[in-house]
């Protein structure tokens, strides 16, 4: 059994996912992908204290502050390779940037692999069920681009200046199959 509760941002209504006792979904209205990892019905149910904690991380978060993700359980869904770049993505510091290209290279040498694709890289991080508090916002294009964000480049914008992530160097590009 999965339940849903939702919270009111800044950036829009987010909708919160959890088995009960973690979060395994928080997605922006509207995002690509939305509950995709979720394949039961979902019951709508404000009381359960993973809500309250990741309600009370939100506010601090949209208030501006820093909050550690550390008390608050977390349970993605989605194959190994998915969980291993979820578990590279938490360790994205605040308010700073990584590229694909740099997540890739850490898991090709984790898998004693020559080299990993960019791209497989993009696609796990563009399929993130917990965004926000697991930071795929955080992650850009070697170039600079501001690519692959299911919620929309703009939402990944303010999101990076509200972290104080410095954005005038950053761009969107024209074309590409991540926009």
């Amino acid at each position: 059994m999965f339940y849903t509760t939702t919270y009111s941002s800044p950036i829009g209504l987010l909708t919160l996912a959890s088995d009960g006792e973690s979060l395994v979904g928080l997605w922006v209205e509207g995002q690509k992908y939305h509950g995709n990892t979720i394949l039961k019905t979902m019951v709508e149910r404000d009381d359960l204290k993973i809500f309250t904690q990741v309600k009370e991380w939100l506010k601090s978060y949209f208030a501006g502050g820093n909050p550690t993700i550390t008390h608050i359980p977390l349970a993605p869904l989605g194959t190994v390779f998915r969980q291993r770049i979820l578990g590279i993505l938490t360790e994205i510091p605040y308010g700073q940037l990584t590229t694909y290209g740099e997540i890739a290279k850490r898991v090709a040498i984790e898998m004693g692999r020559e080299s990993m694709s960019s791209q497989a890289v993009g696609g796990a991080v563009g399929h993130n069920p917990i965004s926000i508090i697991i930071p795929c916002h955080r992650v850009v294009g070697s170039n600079g681009s501001l690519t692959g964000f299911a919620s929309g480049i703009e939402t990944k914008i303010k999101l990076l200046q509200l972290e104080g992530v410095e954005t005038s160097t950053l761009f969107i590009p024209k074309r590409g199959s991540a926009l």
